[in-house]
């Protein structure tokens, strides 16, 4: 990472929102928030490959903020990258450590966006006379309105707008790209490890999510406690896993053909075709899923199953609509570590810092010098991506697939 110090602004409230209500930009002259909230959550399911977070964050319903990280709050018209962190829309933050953009801040003199968004039943519950979903995704535009409005203050071009992201992160993006409401936020989307068959479920299969959700809790959920919700939450997805077979596939995820926000499937809008689109996957992604009983297939059968062929599919999609498209593949293996190119293991590459990812499964016993030696190769294709809508040529083991 270069030495020159970035300026990390945040958290900054760039929404505020009711419980089970869309959000509404801040107040005028609203007070800042609290460092560092995320939204209330149960530990990720995948502390086993990343370890958990270092800086443990508070957790409150108030909690539609971002980070902002910037080589100068100045009129340098940089380009823009807005992050959406993964974690199967049940866990994460945008304001964690991990996702600290200060290498491709500093590397690529650009501007870097981290952004909080409501998940598990606060972000997508689907309840009758409660909520009707999706504002997990109402958050995220909420926060691409605040950066077309606001972003020039810290030194970056409106106009200029790369939103990446991994996992549920991307799954996200694929359905901005989807709805009218997202024209002209971004003008470039690159996606890491998108699970697309997942992506969203049908208006009715989430009403019954739902109503197993309110049996769970018992009593009206827009009184509850954060605490009843995560244990009826957690009860749900045992529940919905048993039902599924999946070990992948949340209980609570965005939904198609609902208010407020009708996510169409597998439809793309008529501006996708001037989108600049670059995505690909790990090699072996599953290998942070293991089969549940009756899954067959080997890690890599499975991840070619999830990742690669939908997204091959979803990239011919793009190219029949005019969108210049760009795919690449992960076969970064880290020295000492069982779990291969598993899910989650660019993250490092791109974002946060050693003291972030220290201990973190995944990496195995790979010194991290060696990390950050690939990642800034790695960081400089998606900081080209973010400038031109050309990664140019990927450094080995990155590699380019036909998209």
């Amino acid at each position: 990472m270069d030495d020159k110090p970035m300026l990390r602004s945040g958290p900054i409230r760039y929404a505020e929102a009711e419980r089970f209500a869309p959000p509404r930009p801040p107040s005028a002259g609203g007070a800042r928030p609290p460092g560092g909230r995320i939204c209330p959550q149960p530990p990720s399911r995948l502390d086993a490959v990343m370890g958990p977070p270092h800086d443990r964050r508070p957790q409150s319903e108030d909690c539609l903020h971002l980070t902002v990280t910037t080589p100068a709050r100045d009129d340098g018209a940089r380009p823009v990258l807005v992050w959406l962190h993964g974690g199967g829309f049940s866990s994460g933050g945008g304001v964690l450590d991990w996702y600290d953009g200060g290498a491709l801040a500093a590397e690529g003199d650009a501007v870097v966006v981290g952004v909080n968004y409501r998940l598990g039943a606060l972000g997508y519950l689907v309840l009758d006379g409660v909520s009707d979903g999706n504002l997990g995704l109402l958050d995220q535009l909420e926060a691409l309105r605040w950066v077309r409005d606001h972003i020039a203050d810290w030194g970056g071009d409106p106009g200029d707008v790369t939103v990446f992201g991994q996992s549920a992160g991307a799954l996200s993006i694929r359905l901005l790209m989807a709805v009218p409401e997202a024209d002209g936020l971004f003008r470039r989307a690159l996606l890491q490890s998108a699970p697309l068959p997942i992506a969203a479920r049908p208006h009715q299969q989430a009403r019954d999510i739902g109503r197993m959700f309110a049996d769970h809790l018992g009593c009206d959920p827009r009184t509850a406690t954060p605490e009843a919700l995560l244990a009826a939450q957690g009860r749900t997805a045992a529940d919905h896993q048993r039902r599924s077979g999946s070990a992948l596939e949340p209980p609570f995820t965005p939904v198609t053909g609902t208010a407020p926000l009708a996510a169409p499937e597998p439809g793309l809008t008529a501006r996708a075709g001037e989108l600049d689109v670059m995505y690909g996957w790990n090699a072996e992604d599953m290998s942070a899923f293991p089969p549940l009983p009756g899954e067959t297939g080997t890690v890599a059968e499975r991840t070619r199953q999830v990742y690669g062929t939908p997204l091959a599919h979803f990239g011919g999609q793009l190219r029949r609509a005019g969108a210049r498209v760009h795919a690449y593949r992960l076969d970064w293996r880290p020295a000492g570590s069982p779990l291969g190119a598993t899910h989650c293991v660019e993250l490092p590459l791109l974002l946060g810092s050693r003291d972030a990812w220290r201990g973190a499964p995944m990496l195995g016993e790979t010194a991290w010098e060696d990390v950050d030696s690939f990642g800034r190769a790695v960081r400089a294709c998606w900081l080209a991506f973010a400038r031109t809508g050309d990664p140019g040529a990927l450094p080995a083991p990155l590699v380019s697939v036909s998209p």
